[in-house]
């Protein structure tokens, strides 16, 4: 009996390819949170350098703990872990109010021990949740994802800086342009492996075709050194305060909400549905990877939904190709060099196959709702309004402005407000009283009502 796709080893230099490509989709947002913290910090640029290999390296780490796994530790799926961007908001909070900034790190790292173990703790607990998500749920929660992503590739689009003269300049979006066609075309008019690497050849040709326009810096190659270890506590010996672990805590339950919803996602992507337990083996992995980060000086880790997007369009689904990836996160994080190669990439070459990237995980949503019984008015208002609210934060950046800061942690993630309003109004519309709408329920399968288990399966009793 011939493997699952996603158990599928592939040729060596099939399997280096490929992973580079999922390593250059997720490398801005792995390197973005400690350039914004350590700026905060005041590091200097040679301890920023340090920061921000330290966060590969344990991205590496986290992604071996989720694809390959130990015990019951790591969803076993294609899954690529790093530095959770929902973070970036309470540790900077952490930094200001810190009145020695050379505390703050350790502080923050701290911290993040606490909520990665206590998360560790609950995660069996929090898998449970996995019977709350049926197609219409995780149909809009993966659009959601998708939706969510798309004004990021917009920013790189743009430049890296948002400040800059020529942010959102004719030749920025010319480029991001071009790139997106390269990615087009190769997927168009190559078969074969070309046609799966598409998006890597695309980065290269896009980058090889920046050069002339001064866009592409190789600054960063020039002064970056070939060996580097990001030795444990370089920053201080972690130190534990109850308002900055109570920050991070509620950063954790916003980062198992968003991997819960993922992980659904790309089950559903490569045909091996997540079950409950499935679910908690990855919660585990994306805890101790967090809580393990801290000690060689890297920040919580979770699930990044962008790669989701590169296994839908390239449909190789194999688990080993982004432990592969997680090989190559490790190598820069030992070897500074070999990470300055990927910063070479101008943002907005970035941005052009981001748009290709996002835009599939939205498409792999939709197409979940294909499926979740859309032709019942209760599941169109559950879409509409879990849609709505969870675009919120995108089209209303500042809407919740007044609310507390612990508070906007949770609402200014679209993804999680959407998700936990999909959810409720799922339970409300389709489970509460059930028994009185019993004559509208025809099978389940066929109503998209059922509650979320072991998918293709007997619907779990609800």
């Amino acid at each position: 009996m011939s493997a699952h796709p996603v158990d599928e080893k592939l040729p060596a230099l099939k399997m280096a390819t490929t992973g580079l490509q999922h390593v250059a989709a997720m490398y801005a947002g792995v390197v973005a949170p400690p350039l914004i913290v350590g700026a905060a910090v005041g590091l200097s640029a040679t301890e920023l350098t340090f920061l921000t290999g330290a966060c590969l390296f344990t991205a590496g780490l986290a992604t071996f703990l989720q694809t390959l796994g130990i015990w019951n530790i790591g969803a076993r799926l294609p899954f690529v872990n790093g530095v959770t961007f929902a973070g970036v908001a309470p540790m900077t909070a952490i930094v200001a109010a810190t009145d020695d900034k050379s505390d703050a790190l350790p502080i923050i790292f701290g911290a993040v021990i606490v909520a990665g173990l206590l998360g560790f703790i609950a995660a069996p607990f929090f898998s449970k949740m996995v019977r709350f998500f049926p197609p219409v749920v995780t149909g809009t929660v993966i659009t959601l994802i998708g939706v969510s992503l798309l004004p990021v590739a917009f920013g790189w689009a743009q430049g890296p800086d948002p400040a800059a003269d020529d942010f959102g300049s004719s030749t920025n979006l010319t480029l991001a342009a071009v790139t997106l066609l390269l990615v087009l075309l190769l997927r168009r008019f190559t078969r074969g492996f070309v046609k799966q690497i598409a998006v890597l050849l695309g980065l290269v040709g896009g980058t090889l075709i920046a050069i002339p326009f001064g866009v592409t810096d190789f600054g960063p190659v020039a002064d970056a050194s070939v060996i580097g270890f990001p030795s444990p506590f370089h920053f201080g010996a972690p130190q534990f305060q109850v308002a900055a672990i109570i920050s991070m805590c509620v950063v954790m339950v916003v980062s198992m909400t968003e991997s819960t919803a993922d992980m659904l996602a790309l089950g559903e992507i490569v045909d091996r549905p997540a079950d409950e337990k499935t679910i908690a083996a990855g919660l585990r992995a994306d805890t101790l990877g967090s809580a393990i980060s801290p000690l060689f000086n890297g920040f919580m880790c979770s699930a990044f939904a962008q790669n989701i997007g590169l296994v839908a369009m390239t449909k190789i689904r194999s688990r080993y190709v982004v432990a592969a990836g997680g090989g190559f996160l490790v190598l820069m994080g030992l070897c500074p060099m070999a990470a300055s190669l990927i910063a070479v990439v101008p943002r907005p070459v970035l941005g052009g196959a981001g748009v290709v990237l996002f835009g599939s995980v939205a498409a792999s949503g939709i197409q979940t709702l294909v499926r979740a019984g859309l032709e019942k008015d209760n599941n169109v208002l559950i879409v509409a309004v879990s849609l709505a609210v969870g675009i919120i934060p995108i089209s209303a950046p500042e809407f919740y402005h007044a609310f507390p800061e612990t508070a906007r942690i949770v609402l200014d993630s679209g993804i999680s407000t959407g998700c936990v309003v999909a959810v409720l109004l799922n339970l409300v519309f389709n489970h509460l009283g059930r028994n009185q709408d019993a004559e509208d329920v025809t099978h389940p399968m066929e109503s998209g009502e059922e509650l979320a288990g072991p998918p293709r399966t007997a619907p779990a009793t609800p």
